[in-house]
C-alpha cells in the first residue's frame, strides 16, 4: 500500500503576551503550536508547527514561593561544578531563557526538537523586529 506525504505549508507566525501569563500553561500552549498538533495535518515526522513571538518575557505571573524555591541546576561534568541558579535571579538577568527552557522540556526529545525551537522567538520586552511577517494574535484558552 502506498502513502503519500503532503509537502508543509508555510508557518504561519503567531505572537504571544506574555504578561501576566503563567509560564506552564503558556508554555505548555506554545509547544503544542510550534509542534504543529494544532494543524489537521501534523504529522509526528515532519516539522509542519508554526512560528511563535512571545513578548514580555520579563512579566509572566510567578507566587513568591515559586519565584523563592524553584531551582535550574546545570553541571558541567567536572568534580564541583554543579551551578544552582534561582527562577529570581534567573527572571532578572536574562527571562527568555525561562520560557525557552519550560517550552523545551515540553517538547519530544528527538531529532525535530532543535528545528522547533528555532521557530520560537521570546523578547523580554514589548517590541520585535518581525513585523514584516504580519504575526497574527495567537488564540489561548
Amino acid at each position: 500500500m502506498k502513502t503519500s506525504t503532503p509537502p508543509a505549508s508555510a508557518p504561519t507566525w503567531y505572537v504571544v503576551d506574555a504578561d501576566g501569563q503563567v509560564l506552564g500553561r503558556l508554555a505548555a500552549r506554545i509547544a503544542h503550536v510550534l509542534r504543529g498538533k494544532h494543524k489537521p495535518s501534523f504529522s509526528p515526522h515532519q516539522l509542519c508547527g508554526d512560528e511563535i513571538i512571545v513578548l514580555n518575557a520579563a512579566k509572566l505571573a510567578f507566587e513568591a514561593r515559586k519565584l523563592a524555591q524553584k531551582e535550574y541546576v546545570t553541571h558541567t561534568g567536572y568534580f564541583g561544578h554543579l551551578k544552582v541558579e534561582k527562577l529570581k535571579d534567573a527572571i532578572s538577568k536574562h527571562p527568555e531563557r525561562v520560557i525557552e527552557h519550560a517550552v523545551r522540556g515540553m517538547l519530544p526529545d528527538n531529532r525535530l526538537r532543535n528545528g522547533m525551537l528555532k521557530r520560537l522567538h521570546v523578547f523580554a520586552d514589548g517590541e520585535h523586529p518581525h513585523a514584516a511577517q504580519k504575526p497574527v494574535p495567537l488564540p489561548l484558552p
